[in-house]
């Protein structure tokens, strides 16, 4: 029998069941599926032109001890049947990169995840929402909102989604360790303070050395028990909770929305974690910037630069100010 490379017929048409895609490039991706026998996976490839025989392969298959692994493999061509067998006993599976940029939602998170082929987006939300590993983790909250770390990650597709979340959460905590080494001296309850304050200055923040001074704002009106007045979390609740477009703009009937994540009808933090933080939020959280500074309002849309003041008049002001300079 002859095991040589040959040439694919181009015109051969692979359904979703042959779970074998020919890319752009030429090359090939192949599905193994979980339990599936080489005897299933040969017929495949022979349906799909990449060897002459499928009774070549079972040969091939009975010599070598190692068994074919499940998982995403890409095989470029020309290759030969025993390269093949070689791939797919290898466990060098296809890892698909997904980007989560700072100061998403889990909903538009699991969004991301989903595009790129990871897991659905629906079994991602439900293993954030596990209460199994919300517990392992000693989170406080509900889900994992907020706790897993908005970062590039490569996974092979179909990861399961437990793993995927677990794999995001172990990065949030390296990363807190590194940006505060006494971070186990803390209890649960003070690092959700902490993960939640970072997960609002995140969505209020343009400039990096401005998040700093944000967090000493809200740290400042948490010590004399006033509202943080923080738009970003009713934003949160128009979106997340109530499932709407994102506002443009924000109307004072929006701010009477009877919810606990109203942070200007509710007084101290909201109940979570609004967002996912990133380095510079997390650390404006551990080591927000000491000032009396009690309110900010944005000064320059282009630049994203806020005004910070101490007193309320002294905020109207400003704001008064920027709107003469706009017109």
């Amino acid at each position: 029998m002859n095991s040589s490379v040959h040439s694919v017929d181009p015109n051969i048409v692979l359904s979703e069941t042959d779970a074998i895609r020919r890319n752009d490039d030429g090359s090939f991706m192949i599905d193994i599926r979980r339990g599936e026998s080489s005897q299933s996976v040969g017929l495949r490839l022979e349906k799909a032109g990449l060897i002459k025989s499928r009774y070549f392969w079972d040969i091939i298959c009975r010599l070598d001890s190692e068994f074919i692994k499940t998982g995403t493999y890409r095989l470029e061509l020309p290759a030969s049947p025993v390269n093949i067998h070689r791939l797919l006993v290898s466990g060098r599976e296809v890892l698909y990169r997904v980007t989560i940029p700072e100061g998403v939602t889990l909903r538009k998170m699991a969004g991301y995840i989903e595009e790129a082929g990871i897991c659905s987006a629906e079994d991602f939300l439900s293993a954030a929402r596990n209460p199994e590993i919300i517990n392992q983790y000693g989170i406080p909250c509900e889900s994992m909102e907020g706790y897993l770390f908005p970062d590039t990650y490569f996974f092979p597709a179909g990861f399961p989604a437990e793993r995927v979340v677990r794999t995001m959460a172990d990065n949030l905590y390296n990363k807190l360790e590194t940006i505060y080494p006494l971070i186990h001296t803390m209890n649960p309850r003070e690092i959700n303070d902490k993960i939640i304050l970072a997960s609002i200055v995140e969505r209020e923040y343009r400039v990096s050395d401005e998040a700093s001074v944000m967090a000493g704002v809200f740290n400042n009106r948490l010590g004399i028990n006033m509202a943080l007045q923080s738009c970003a979390t009713v934003e949160y609740i128009i979106t997340e909770i109530q499932e709407k477009p994102h506002p443009n703009v924000i109307y004072f009937s929006d701010l009477e929305i009877v919810n606990p994540y109203n942070t200007y009808m509710y007084r101290g933090l909201p109940p979570g974690p609004i967002s996912a933080p990133g380095i510079v939020a997390l650390t404006a959280a551990m080591y927000p910037q000491k000032t009396e500074y009690l309110y900010f309002r944005l000064t320059d849309p282009a630049s994203g630069r806020h005004y910070f003041s101490t007193s309320y008049d002294d905020h109207i002001s400003a704001g008064q100010l920027i709107t003469k300079s706009q017109s």
